[in-house]
């Protein structure tokens, strides 16, 4: 597997561990792991972006801007935000949740619309799925696993067995919490299932509609 990988949100959602726990997943299958966090101004609720990069051979933790295989966003402006990374053909899944940053919510700037945000990433790619990955998490009685059930989406789109993803997620958190994550890395899984099917019919109906 090479591929390059931007995961972002903002601070208290879980997006440095998700990127730890892709990094063991990388180093377990024998390759080169470089990644990079950087934090914005208020590591809660500021932005936060991991970039992560999986190879034979790695030089460089920071991808190119055009060139990135994967986007994870925890939330939709940060997804809008990393959307310039995306090569053609990528993949960018992002949790169906906003929060406001401080300028929106004093009414300095606007929140863009939900097409406004599609519109950017399908620039880019037509392969982008809306998880709706807080209200899953909130079923599961604790949204702190958004993360992990993300990560179970994304695991979905790699050439990875899932045991191993499992495998890094028993080491990474704390034993009282390994059954509830390994179900949200699951039902993120079957999201992912659900997804593609629903991108396959939407690519259907297009072509349907142009004939």
């Amino acid at each position: 597997m090479k591929a390059d990988f931007v995961i972002a949100g903002v601070g208290g959602q879980g997006i440095v561990l998700a990127s730890d726990l892709l990094a063991d997943v990388g180093l377990a299958m024998g390759m080169d792991v470089k990644k990079s966090d950087v934090f914005g101004m208020s590591q809660r609720g500021g932005s936060v972006v991991s970039f992560l990069r999986i190879g034979e051979k790695v030089r460089s933790p920071l991808p190119r801007v055009g060139c990135v295989d994967y986007l994870l966003a925890t939330e939709k402006l940060e997804a809008a935000r990393f959307a310039g990374y995306l090569r053609p053909g990528a993949v960018a899944i992002l949790n169906d949740h906003r929060i406001l940053p401080l300028s929106v919510s004093a009414g300095a700037d606007r929140y863009p619309s939900d097409d406004e945000v599609m519109g950017l990433l399908r620039a880019r790619t037509d392969r982008v799925f809306l998880v709706p990955g807080t209200a899953l998490a909130t079923e599961l009685k604790n949204p702190r696993v958004l993360n992990v059930l993300l990560l179970g989406v994304l695991s979905s789109f790699l050439p990875v067995e899932p045991e191993v993803f499992v495998e890094a997620l028993v080491k990474r958190v704390p034993a009282r919490f390994k059954e509830l994550n390994i179900m949200a890395f699951e039902r993120g899984r079957a999201e992912a299932g659900g997804a593609l099917d629903r991108l396959v019919l939407l690519r259907r109906t297009s072509r349907s509609q142009t004939k």
